[in-house]
């Protein structure tokens, strides 16, 4: 009998269902909220309640696409944190009717953690290596910045975290100083391909150990255009590629460096990334070109698997069904749920 896992991932503002048939992903739907860019940033009230409109639907098109029919689902594995807690409440609450409705086990699954294992998210048609026990993850998203030592599935200790911003709270935030928009990463990121990274030099932080800090990075950007702009009011559009181009290198940079720490520290030299930052193409090809000089094996998955999705979460889930940690029907959703 299969074992088929109903995934649902609701933890910000991208609504996703998916279906995991015996480790092998068989559909991942996601319903985006484009309404935040016109505010900057994502809005919990109108998150929730696009949630709401948005579950039903994608879970049927999930469950149909996988060509198989509810009662066939083996447990329903949910993200009950961290995240927003009005968007973790639909998904948690849809989660308890399923169960209740079906009979079948619910799963618990910390988004961070689904992030960790989206590198062992397998469609039928590219089945990839995985990464071998204990290797390290670069975890980078809007609103963590990570490194992780997966010592196993579900056994993973945090070596460095950001004591303020994140990475793509970094980019974000200078995106929308420089007039691009939300979200900002992936607009810099396309600026950068035509600009000078050595046009620009921005201070990095001098922290100790295998912590991050960008909130440093961030004002002094600010101060930058301030008094660029006072001497220029153009400054800014005529010079956007390379400022993009010389931030992105920055942030990457101090990525990369203690990224490049940590692996000494640990002799670990298997490395994978995760979270909506991996999407970014010169962390992709600066790992790569990296992993080549410096004799490291990496994992990057494909961009489709970085932001927010269920796939990661059913996947999760599939490995979690067999050493059989079911939720219970009181658990509660928790926005800052650790590991």
């Amino acid at each position: 009998m299969k074992i088929n896992i109903l995934g649902i991932e609701s933890s910000c503002d991208d609504t996703s269902a998916a279906i995991v048939s015996d480790g092998v992903l068989l559909s991942n739907v996601i319903a985006s909220q484009a309404v935040h860019s016109a505010y900057g940033g994502v809005v919990p009230e109108l998150a929730s309640r696009a949630h709401q409109q948005n579950i039903i639907p994608v879970v049927d098109k999930a469950i149909k696409d996988a060509g198989i029919s509810k009662d066939e689902i083996s447990a329903v594995a949910f993200t009950r944190g961290p995240g927003l807690l009005g968007s973790l409440l639909v998904g948690v609450s849809f989660a308890k009717g399923f169960s209740l409705a079906l009979g079948c086990p619910m799963i618990e699954i910390n988004h961070l953690q689904g992030h960790v294992l989206s590198q062992f998210v397998h469609e039928k048609d590219n089945i990839k290596k995985n990464p071998e026990f204990p290797f390290l993850t670069l975890l980078v998203s809007g609103g963590h910045t990570q490194i992780i030592k997966v010592k196993d599935y579900f056994d993973m200790e945090i070596i460095g975290s950001t004591i303020d911003d994140a990475a793509g709270e970094a980019f974000d935030k200078c995106a929308k100083v420089m007039g691009l928009g939300y979200p900002g990463g992936p607009v810099i990121d396309k600026h950068a391909h035509q600009g000078n990274p050595k046009r620009f030099n921005f201070a990095k932080p001098n922290i100790k150990g295998l912590d991050f800090s960008f909130s440093g990075l961030k004002t002094s950007f600010l101060y930058f255009l301030r008094d660029e702009i006072a001497t220029n009011p153009n400054f800014i559009d005529e010079n956007i590629d390379d400022l993009c181009a010389s931030l992105q290198f920055t942030i990457i940079s101090i990525l990369i460096d203690k990224l490049k720490k940590a692996v000494k520290e640990t002799g670990i030299k298997q490395i994978t990334i995760g979270g909506g930052v991996a999407a970014n193409s010169e962390l992709r090809d600066t790992l790569t070109l990296t992993a080549q000089k410096l004799g490291w094996e990496v994992f990057i998955p494909e961009r489709k698997f970085t932001t927010d999705n269920a796939a990661m979460i059913a996947g999760a889930g599939y490995f979690k069904f067999f050493k059989h940690e079911f939720a219970s029907m009181d658990l509660a959703p928790d926005a800052r749920l650790k590991f």
